[in-house]
């Protein structure tokens, strides 16, 4: 089976947009308190942070678009649970381009020692 390129994941997505939204310490954070499995509302991923209501839904809808987070309506509230999905497709992604560099890197060391 051949690694994938590095331009796409196995099922062929794009994972820059994961990426891109794990590139924030504010998303990573959202994320950290979502990743035990549990789903909250705005309300409690804002607490206890400097963070506005506001801030925290702008960076959850980064991380939905980002296919990272779901959210789900229960009465007038969004609550928000993680995804780990994405995550393990940015990380199949990584081992593809991880395998390509180590085949690279053992071509170039039967070059040189021959």
């Amino acid at each position: 089976m051949s690694s994938p390129s590095p331009g796409a994941t196995e099922r062929g997505a794009d994972p820059a947009p994961v990426f891109a939204a794990l590139g924030d310490r504010t998303r990573l954070s959202l994320l950290a308190r979502l990743s035990d499995g549990g789903v909250r509302s705005i309300a409690a991923l804002s607490a206890d942070t400097t963070l506005t209501r506001q801030a925290v839904t702008k960076h959850l809808r980064v991380l939905e678009k980002a296919g990272l987070v779901r959210s789900l309506r229960v009465g007038r509230e969004s609550r928000f649970a993680y995804r780990p999905e994405p995550v393990a497709a940015a990380r199949s992604y990584l081992d593809g381009v991880s395998a390509h560099w180590d085949e690279a890197l053992g071509r170039l060391q039967a070059f040189v020692e021959s």
